[in-house]
Parts: structure tokens; C-alpha cells; sequence
């Protein structure tokens, strides 16, 4: 793959609009939110839950960085553990910068002190991707299963609220729109929608007939790193590897409820439901998911409380309750895993440039 100078003015327009995302959704989230509840509920709080929960979640990291191997073993590559677990915890470090570029930092860390071509270890990541995304569907299916009243009874409200506004109340980007003569906007969104798609489309022809030669090279190597999964020695191990990373996953997440007296009594459905939505909102390319994360979780703890037949907006404070114990938890394991990432990666490239060196000699 070919190595380019990153264009410092692409990245600080990302990171502009990967916050004005978190800022955003964070408004949506506490607007009209009384912040009181939040202090007498983190008041309350049992941290030695959350402490509980951050163990799994590091432990996540690890299961991933042994599966890794797992994956780059049928193209001749044997990684460290330790490099995978360093690499990857750079990776998430670079996500709470620029969303997504964590996939890329994590394929180049990993060539800085292994040696494995960025193309071939990107397509592994890819397959890791497709991979959690069929968990995750598992996990959807299961909490579809076990907490169906949930969706029944959020859907109930959603609709009746609709009902309640009969005054179509135009949001700031829609009163522009009037201002410049738009009146049905049914018709200006739909077209709108074609009108994104034709962009995006003529964008991918550009940029395909000038970056040819590299996305054909790119794409035989990330289609050697997908087809790994066919090749593998150890399936087994594979997918034992990948039930503990999701278990990690679930664990990190129902063991934040016990800490909150209000959530305590949650049971393992309702972990399958708030895994599956805190995952939805950090799918959203918002800086650490901030304002995402909270916004899911405001409307995923009201669908439960509804359907226990509680006060949705009571539901909805204890969300944003358990999103600001939560979130600051995965954002503080991102931050102390990846800070030290640096100082390990380093000496281990270090070691490598000197290993070479004295081959050469």
C-alpha cells in the first residue's frame, strides 16, 4: 500500500464534523433534562460495579488481539500477542480523534512492528467487522426474542406522542428552506435523497478512474486478508475467541446497571436490549460516540421502563444516568490502553529496527 502524507486540512474537517455530530446528538440528548436526577443517581452509584465492568472490557481487547493472530496465521504472518493488543488499543485511541481512522492506524501500527503488509492485515479487519456484525445480529435476534414488549411499547409511544403535535413545527434548516420558497417538504427531502445519491456515485467514478492501479492492488490484498477466514488452522479456537470477546462485550455492559439502585434489577434480556442499542449509537460518527451514545441509551432505557410499565421520561433520565457512567468508562479504557500503546509500540519497533540490523550484518 502505498504511503501519502495525510492532508492535515481533511482531518481537521473530520474531527469539526465528528464533534459537531457529538454536539448535536448530545443537545438532542439533554434537552429538558433535569441534571438533578443525574447527581443523586451518581451519588448513589456502587463504582466497584463499574470496575467489574471495566475488567471485562479491557479483557475484550485481549481475546480480540489472540483472535487476530488467529486470523493472520494462514497468510504466514505469527504476531506477538502483546503487538496485536498494543496496535489495536491505538486504534480505538485514534477513533476518539477522527472516527473510523482507527482500522488504518491499527493496520500501519501493526506493519511498524511486525512487518505485515497494511493491506493484508487491513482485509483481517474488514473480516473482523463483518464478523461482529454477525454477533451483533445475534445478540438483535435475541433481544427481538426475549424483549419484544420493549419495542411494542416504545413504538406505542412514539406513536401516540406523534399524534399529540398536529402543528407541523419546522425545525432551523427547514424555516431556511421556507425563507427561500421550499413548501412541500415531503417532495424537497425525497429529492434531496436522489440528489445525494447521484453525488456519491459520480464521486466513487472519479475517484476510481484516477486511483485505478491502487484500489485494484489495495482490494487483491483486503480479499487475501477476507479469504484468511477460510484458510483457518484453528476454527474452533476462532470462534471461542470471538464468543469471549462479545461475552466481554455484554459483561461491560448489563454490570454498569448493578451500580445504578434504580437498574439493578435488570435482568439478562434486558442486557441483550441495551447492548444492542449502545451499539447502534456507536455506530454514529460522533467523536468517542459522545451524544450518540447518550441519545441511545435515553430512548433505550425509556422503551424498557415503558414496558415495565414505568414513566418513560423517568426511563429516560436513568439512560442518560448510565451513559455518563458508561460512556466515560469505555472512553477512559480507550484513553489509558492507548496512551500506552505509544511508549510500547515504540521499543517495539525499536527492537525489530535492531533485530534487522543485525541480520543485515
Amino acid at each position: 500500500m502505498e504511503n501519502k502524507t495525510n492532508n492535515p486540512l481533511k482531518s481537521i474537517l473530520t474531527i469539526v464534523i465528528s464533534l459537531a455530530f457529538a454536539g448535536f446528538f448530545l443537545w438532542l440528548a439533554l434537552k429538558g433534562f433535569d441534571f438533578k436526577v443525574v447527581e443523586k443517581s451518581l451519588a448513589k452509584a456502587n463504582y466497584l460495579w463499574v470496575a467489574f465492568a471495566g475488567v471485562f472490557g479491557v479483557l475484550a481487547y485481549w481475546f480480540r488481539a489472540v483472535r487476530w493472530n488467529l486470523l493472520l496465521e494462514p497468510m504466514g504472518h505469527h504476531i506477538s500477542t502483546s503487538n496485536a493488543f498494543w496496535t489495536i488499543s491505538f486504534g480505538y485511541l485514534m477513533n476518539l480523534t477522527i472516527p473510523r481512522s482507527g482500522e488504518v492506524a491499527r493496520a500501519t501500527a501493526l506493519y511498524g512492528v511486525e512487518k505485515v503488509p497494511v493491506d493484508k492485515s487491513f482485509g483481517t479487519i474488514i473480516l473482523e467487522r463483518v464478523v461482529d456484525l454477525i454477533c451483533m445480529m445475534g445478540f438483535l435476534v435475541l433481544t427481538v426474542i426475549f424483549k419484544y414488549d420493549a419495542f411494542i411499547s416504545f413504538y406505542n409511544f412514539i406513536t401516540e406522542q406523534k399524534e399529540k403535535k398536529e402543528v407541523f413545527v419546522p425545525n432551523l434548516f427547514e424555516r431556511l428552506m421556507m425563507n427561500l420558497g421550499v413548501n412541500d417538504f415531503d417532495s424537497f427531502y425525497f429529492y434531496l435523497k436522489i440528489a445525494i445519491i447521484f453525488i456519491i456515485i459520480a464521486g466513487i467514478i472519479v475517484f476510481y478512474k484516477y486511483k485505478k492501479e491502487q484500489l485494484l492492488n489495495f482490494g487483491k490484498g483486503i480479499l487475501q486478508g477476507l479469504m484468511s477466514i477460510f484458510k483457518l488452522k484453528q476454527k474452533v479456537k476462532f470462534i471461542l475467541y470471538t464468543l469471549g470477546i462479545w461475552i466481554c462485550y455484554f459483561m461491560a455492559a448489563y454490570l454498569v446497571c448493578f451500580a445504578l439502585p434504580e437498574t439493578s434489577h435488570f435482568t439478562i434480556a434486558d442486557g441483550f436490549f441495551i447492548i444492542v442499542v449502545g451499539t447502534l449509537g456507536m455506530i454514529v460518527p460522533a467523536s468517542g460516540g459522545i451524544g450518540a451514545f447518550n441519545l441511545a441509551m435515553k430512548y433505550g432505557f425509556m422503551a424498557l421502563f415503558i414496558s415495565m410499565g414505568k414513566s418513560a421520561e423517568f426511563g429516560g433520565e436513568m439512560g442518560l444516568t448510565y451513559s455518563f457512567i458508561s460512556l466515560p468508562l469505555q472512553i477512559v479504557i480507550m484513553l489509558i490502553t492507548g496512551l500506552l500503546s505509544i511508549p510500547m509500540l515504540a521499543k517495539a519497533r525499536n527492537k525489530l529496527a535492531a533485530e534487522t540490523e543485525i541480520k543485515s550484518v
